[in-house]
């Protein structure tokens, strides 16, 4: 059953159906000009194809929300096939590789936990928990007089991805990494 919303009513992370195609909003913006009707401006990413675009809709115009059903799956290992997730209710293997990972395997180490949105039966997105927890690999050493200041080094973590970190942080300590913004929150304890 298709689950009709109003333009204005449309936020960031939503998928919705427009032109016969599935598009995740990545930003809105509502305008309400001193002439005319207010409006919805949004940049939209097409899910199969990955290019993106712009529209603008009258708030009160209605746009189709797809529902996505959301299965808890567990990274397992990659393979030359691909990426193998498993069902973690069914014990199913599945294999996604190209555009619905990317971005994603830079925070994700094996047994990892995360949600695969699918849509019609095909997998198109996944749901990042919203903090990992990453092993520093390579750093510079901790400077005697960093206490003074709050610059911050670069650090590479086990995925590979290379983030900001705090002076104190060395190679070996666990941190933990926010998947939204990529930045660091806290050392774990």
């Amino acid at each position: 059953m298709a689950v009709y919303i109003g333009a204005g009513q449309v936020r960031v992370g939503n998928i919705i159906k427009y032109n016969n195609n599935l598009w995740r909003v990545m930003s809105t913006e509502y305008v309400k000009p001193g002439k005319g009707g207010a409006y919805a401006q949004m940049k939209l990413r097409n899910i199969i194809q990955g290019n993106q675009t712009e529209v603008r809709l009258r708030t009160e115009e209605k746009v189709e929300r797809a529902s996505l059903d959301q299965v808890e799956m567990e990274y397992l290992y990659e393979d030359s096939a691909g990426q193998c997730f498993m069902n973690t209710e069914t014990y199913e293997q599945v294999f996604l590789s190209g555009g619905i990972l990317e971005g994603v395997m830079e925070y994700v180490i094996a047994n990892t936990k995360m949600k695969i949105e699918y849509y019609e039966g095909k997998p198109i997105g996944v749901e990042l928990p919203r903090v990992v927890e990453l092993e520093v690999t390579e750093t510079d050493p901790t400077m005697k007089t960093a206490t003074i200041t709050s610059s911050p080094k670069p650090a590479t973590l086990e995925t590979g991805k290379v983030i900001a970190v705090p002076q104190f942080i060395n190679v070996g300590d666990k941190i933990r990494v926010d998947t939204a913004e990529g930045k660091y929150l806290e050392r774990a304890k």
